[in-house]
């Protein structure tokens, strides 16, 4: 009878202790190259009085972040922010949470009712500032054209036009727009709650809601911090949709940290300055988003 002789497997070759950081070169390359060297360079630019085209500049040192707090626009930007902070978080998150519950029920044609509330959350913010400025025509627009149909005439007025309207006719669409994405993440946190606590919630005696109150809602607090974290820093450092709309006005009514920021840098030719603006931006989104990170880091562990 034929033996067969038993080998112990190969140990595979171990490429030294500088194999995992040469597995990870390329990443750590692109991430200096496009984020550590560009956030460095903005960081030492603050401190400089760089208009943006010249090749010299001098040094300020805390100049530019001293003269924040003086300057007007900075505390018509801030409140501004606060503001559309406020108003872009509670209505998308309410009217998100909303939805999702009744897409979670009973519905008919749920699959389009879902695609037709999350597609404003994919189109181009370009498209979206486009087609709420051509409703928000005051000669043309569909909106005044309708109020003055139905006799409201009064109403009709330049919603981006002056300063006691402009600030909330951009909140609008921002709404819009915002709302298909807590929508989504609390569709898919209700699809997760066990059917078993609505049916012992039921037997208890407790009302629909009572039940929304006691079951729902602590189900959903870890989409609720998602959300809320999410949220604040996208709306923070919001640009995009007040630049495309009313580039900051009438005057200094729309003016938000990051348009301010843009303006400095790019038709002030205030580089240093701009640049300053831009980091605290960064350190207020760095400040807020380190809760989350901690969160999700002390759950994956």
């Amino acid at each position: 009878m034929a033996t067969v002789a038993l080998t112990k497997p190969a140990k595979p070759k171990r490429g030294g202790k500088w194999s995992p950081w040469l597995f990870a070169l390329p990443a750590l390359v692109v991430y200096v190259a496009f984020l550590v060297y560009p956030a460095l360079s903005s960081l030492w630019f603050s401190l400089t009085d760089w208009d943006g085209l010249s090749a010299t500049y001098n040094f300020v040192g805390l100049d530019n972040y001293v003269k924040l707090p003086s300057d007007p626009v900075v505390a018509t930007a801030v409140r501004n922010n606060v503001i559309w902070t406020v108003v872009t978080i509670a209505f998308p998150t309410a009217i998100g949470l909303a939805l999702a519950v009744a897409l979670n029920g009973k519905v008919h044609g749920k699959p389009v009712l879902r695609l037709i509330f999350y597609t404003p959350a994919v189109l181009p913010l370009v498209s979206i500032a486009s087609i709420w400025g051509w409703l928000y025509n005051p000669q043309y627009g569909a909106i005044n054209s309708f109020l003055r149909l139905i006799g409201l005439d009064g109403l009709a007025q330049p919603w981006l036009g002056q300063d006691s309207t402009a600030l909330w006719a951009v909140m609008v669409p921002a709404i819009w727009l915002r709302t298909g994405f807590p929508m989504l993440l609390y569709l898919a946190a209700l699809q997760g709650i066990p059917k078993e606590l609505y049916e012992a919630a039921t037997v208890d005696g407790a009302t629909r809601w009572q039940q929304f109150w006691q079951v729902t809602m602590p189900s959903l607090r870890p989409a609720h911090y998602i959300v809320l974290a999410l949220s604040l820093i996208d709306s923070f450092k919001v640009f995009d949709m007040i630049y495309a709309m009313t580039y900051g006005g009438p005057g200094t009514a729309t003016q938000v940290m990051g348009t301010w920021m843009y303006a400095n840098v790019f038709q002030y030719y205030q580089a240093g300055y701009g640049t300053a603006i831009a980091v605290v931006i960064t350190l207020v989104a760095i400040a807020v988003g380190i809760p989350y990170v901690r969160s999700q880091t002390r759950e994956a562990s």
